[in-house]
């Protein structure tokens, strides 16, 4: 299903975007990741994403959310991207989960060439659990999250469906 939100950004709906998983958890970490990618199939990509998360028992899937299609900021000479967000638990700590999902890029072709390239796949983790994080490797929440409509849209589409984001005290700033 495509629904057209504006000029500059598209819904799309798949039978995994979006996904509720009925499937209990007692892992320790709610976490919430962004994905994105506009180099190749990037929904094929985000399917075989999705399949080694579930292969993986480090992780469970609870709630994936719609695709989203927008322009690119940054560097604006590439392909519009496609964008989602996952939540996951998992009993990794941060900096595990953040090796984890690196390894999982190079996986499905990631180059870091330069800021804001053009990229196969794109794992950015934007909340862990309620935690604030801010090290050479990782921030948590995501730096600008809250001004990202990649993030926002996809979101707050989940919240709106999910009673899984009750549990995160979603602020801006901090």
């Amino acid at each position: 299903m495509k629904k057209i939100l504006s000029d500059k950004l598209t819904l799309y709906k798949t039978s995994t975007f979006p996904l509720y998983s009925k499937k209990k958890s007692n892992k320790k970490y709610l976490v919430t990741v962004g994905i994105g990618g506009n180099i190749g199939n990037v929904t094929k990509t985000f399917n075989k994403l999705l399949l080694s998360l579930k292969e993986n028992t480090k992780f469970d899937i609870l709630i994936t959310s719609p695709i989203l299609q927008n322009p690119p900021f940054g560097y604006l000479n590439q392909n519009d991207f496609l964008n989602a967000i996952i939540t996951i638990k998992t009993n990794l700590g941060p900096n595990e989960f953040l090796k984890h999902m690196q390894r999982l890029e190079y996986r499905f072709g990631r180059k870091r060439s330069f800021q804001d390239a053009p990229r196969t796949l794109d794992i950015d983790i934007i909340f862990f659990d309620d935690k604030y994080i801010n090290t050479k490797k990782l921030i948590v929440p995501h730096k600008d999250w809250a001004n990202r409509e990649s993030v926002i849209i996809p979101l707050n589409l989940m919240k709106k469906t999910s009673r899984i984001h009750k549990l995160y005290k979603i602020k801006k700033g901090k």
